[in-house]
């Protein structure tokens, strides 16, 4: 029996894959990918004769199968996914089905939309003096919360909030945010297909008014929601800097130095 490894595809630019999930789809002797949410050039790096499977019309049962299948004639086979496999990616839910089977899985990070985000709109998501915590969260919808997880108790903490899969909820983010005690000026980030070649755009602007703003762009699925203290950062008069930088905090790799001997 092959190995079925769980690939992290990343955001969508498929030069954002790993060195490994490269690696491991160039000698994939099946692939099963995501095609509603993977763009499909992701599969490019697939050797000839290996078979590709896009898995977006299969329900949970058939993808086990599908992988247990392959797994009985190919030594490596490949699950890729959007993002990374354990965050929103139902990793439990398959590999439950593989465990069960006496199957071997393995599974491989990749770069999330929150990071992705980040980088297309060039911010920062921590700050020192700012906020040191970045909550990785989604509105209810027909997938529910746990209880405590609602949107309003986590933005109660003012730390950076990256709320996946919410693109067309965003009447009840500004809700709870609102509710939280962020101001209606707080600033808002709203990225969608970030990194994807041609497709990505990127929307920022008020608490209030960023409903509005992704409505007038035709935002309404795929996209990352970034609320945060720390956006803009780069644009402000002054910013507290890093303890790391400071020359006047010593670590191990260097002597800290003060105004009487600048260059200890």
């Amino acid at each position: 029996m092959g190995c079925v490894w769980f690939v992290g595809a990343g955001p969508g630019d498929p030069d954002l894959i790993t060195v490994k999930g490269r690696r491991l789809i160039e000698q994939a002797g099946a692939i099963l990918y995501a095609g509603s949410l993977v763009d499909v050039a992701a599969t490019r790096y697939a050797p000839p004769g290996c078979r590709l499977q896009d898995s977006k019309s299969m329900t949970l049962d058939q993808i086990g199968d599908w992988l247990i299948r392959e797994a009985g004639r190919c030594e490596t086979v490949v699950r890729l996914q959007t993002g990374d496999p354990g965050l929103y990616g139902a990793l439990a839910e398959m590999t439950r089905r593989l465990d069960a089977a006496g199957m071997t899985w393995r599974s491989v990070p990749g770069v999330t939309s929150a990071m992705a985000a980040a980088a297309a709109a060039g911010e920062s998501l921590t700050l020192p003096d700012v906020t040191q915590t970045v909550i990785l969260t989604r509105v209810a919808g027909r997938t529910p919360m746990p209880p405590g997880e609602n949107l309003e108790s986590l933005a109660a903490h003012g730390a950076t909030l990256c709320i996946y899969l919410s693109a067309t909820l965003l009447p009840e983010v500004e809700r709870a945010l609102r509710a939280a005690g962020w101001p209606a000026d707080a600033p808002m980030l709203v990225v969608q297909k970030a990194s994807w070649p041609d497709a990505e755009r990127i929307v920022r602007g008020r608490l209030d008014e960023i409903d509005r703003l992704c409505h007038e762009s035709g935002i309404d699925s795929q996209a990352m929601i970034v609320a945060s203290p720390a956006l803009g950062a780069r644009g402000w008069a002054d910013l507290s800097p890093s303890k790391l930088y400071d020359p006047a905090f010593g670590h191990r790799f260097r002597a800290a130095s003060t105004p009487e001997n600048p260059h200890e």
